[in-house]
Order: C-alpha cells, then sequence, then structure tokens
C-alpha cells in the first residue's frame, strides 16, 4: 500500500492543476494542503490546460519559474508539471503525496481521458508517488461553492491518507454542486459511462469560413447507481480508485486462444 503516509502533518506534499497556477481552485487546495502539512509545494502549468489528458511537450524545451517560495509554474501541460516538479525540483526530496485540483468543474466517467486534472494525479502515481484529483461540480451559469472542498477535502485527504491503497491506482474525489451544507456524505464508487463532447457546433468568422466548437459538458445522470455520476448528482461527494492498468483480462484469455 503506497497510498498511506504515517505522519502526514510531516508529509512533502505537491499541489498541481490543469486551471493554471492562478486559478481559484488551486489557490483553494493550497490552503487545504497547508491545513495538513508545512511542507507545501506548488507546481502546476502556467496557463490553463483543461482538456490536455495525459500529454507530454515534447517538441519545445519546457521552462519553469519561481513565483513565489515554493511556488512554481510550467509553460506546459499538467504532466510535465509533475514531471518536472517530481524528476527535477523535488528529486533530493521528492513528495509523499500529489493534490490536483481543486479543478473547476466534475471529472466524472469518461471525463478522465480527458482530463488534465487526473492526468497529473496520473503522473504522480507513475512516478512512484500516491496521488488524489479532486474536482468540484458546478451548475451552467452559475459559479462554484468552494467553500464544499474546504470543507470536506481535508478530513477525505486524512482518512484516505491513513487507510493507503494499492500501487499504480489513483484516487478521483468529486464533490457535488450547491451548498455544502446540503452534502449528503461520501461515497466509494465506480465510473460511470458518459460521453462528452459529442455536440459541435458551427460558427461562420466574419469572412465566411467556418469554425467550429466542441459543445458544454452534460449535465445529465444517467441511470446507473453506484457510479460516480449518481453519487454526486445525488448529493454525495464521489470518491472512485482508478486503476493506471488498462488491460481487459477477459479479452486476453480469449485473444490467447485465437493467437497463441
Amino acid at each position: 500500500m503506497t497510498g498511506r503516509i504515517s505522519d502526514l502533518s510531516k508529509a512533502r506534499i505537491l499541489v498541481t492543476n490543469d486551471d493554471g497556477v492562478n486559478a481559484a481552485g488551486i489557490g483553494v487546495l493550497l490552503e487545504i494542503a497547508q491545513g495538513l502539512s508545512d511542507d507545501v509545494w506548488i507546481v502546476a502549468p502556467e496557463v490553463e490546460q483543461s482538456g490536455a489528458g495525459h500529454s507530454l511537450t515534447l517538441r519545445r524545451p519546457l521552462r519553469m519559474i519561481k513565483r513565489a517560495e515554493r511556488r512554481y509554474s510550467v509553460d506546459g501541460t499538467p504532466t510535465d508539471s509533475v514531471l518536472m516538479a517530481i524528476g527535477h525540483l523535488l528529486r533530493d526530496h521528492r513528495p509523499e503525496l500529489v493534490l490536483s485540483g481543486v479543478n473547476r468543474g466534475g471529472n466524472l466517467g469518461e471525463d478522465l481521458t480527458y482530463s488534465g486534472t487526473v492526468a497529473a494525479a496520473m503522473e504522480g502515481v507513475l512516478m512512484g508517488v500516491p496521488s488524489i484529483a479532486l474536482s468540484l461540480l458546478f451548475k451552467n451559469g452559475g459559479r462554484p461553492d468552494w467553500d464544499t472542498p474546504r470543507t470536506y477535502a481535508p478530513e477525505i485527504i486524512r482518512r484516505l491518507a491513513d487507510v493507503g491503497w494499492p500501487d499504480g491506482v489513483l484516487i478521483n474525489v468529486n464533490f457535488p454542486s450547491g451548498d455544502p451544507k446540503a452534502v449528503k456524505g461520501t461515497q466509494v464508487v465506480g465510473l460511470g459511462r458518459r460521453k462528452i463532447g459529442d455536440h459541435l457546433v458551427e460558427r461562420r468568422d466574419p469572412r465566411g469560413v467556418p469554425y467550429y466548437w466542441i459543445g458544454p459538458m452534460r449535465d445529465e445522470a444517467p441511470n446507473q447507481p453506484d457510479t460516480d455520476l449518481a453519487a454526486v448528482m445525488n448529493g454525495y461527494t464521489a470518491i472512485t480508485p482508478v486503476h493506471l492498468d488498462l488491460t481487459d483480462r477477459p479479452t486476453v484469455g480469449t485473444l490467447k486462444t485465437v493467437f497463441d
């Protein structure tokens, strides 16, 4: 169990995100982390990288800028930021925990494959550091209520660090939208199924040339009990362990009968 941290108050915590180093959510996560430990570092993308997924910058050099004590930005992706932090900046004293977020918007179901927030946690796991991604839902046209993660994230992180989780697994946490007082509790659930980005909006520029917007996230929660989608839509914080091994074992067995 690599996720278990015996004394969180003495742990080095790396904070990152995909909304950018100046985003409101990373400020909230910094507050949360500093309430858990005195050794907290921020290394995050210079600008917003939402939807970057687990991408690396390979065709140009990266630059890391010190913005304040223990606060750095990287002109690349969330994955670049974690790689630079663990592999370079903090290589002589690696973090014991990576916290990514708090993302402005949920990362649910298939969102995970696009999410830079989750990808940053994924990179932490691949580098051998227990990692948690945190996201906050809010209604389209509304504002995120950051008091929800402020209220509930510290205890969730403490309990996760105390129990631990296996190698190759990241923890994905999604807080429901609305008043923090209305949160009903937590549910440990699997991923739901909900395809995003399938609504394309066509527009034309002043010269009549078409361009396109990928449409908004879906708000609906399919009827999928015991999933992250159902949990948050019913007012619960969803906690989902996500394994990085994407192998489908039953199909391996089936294909072996054909190819071996």
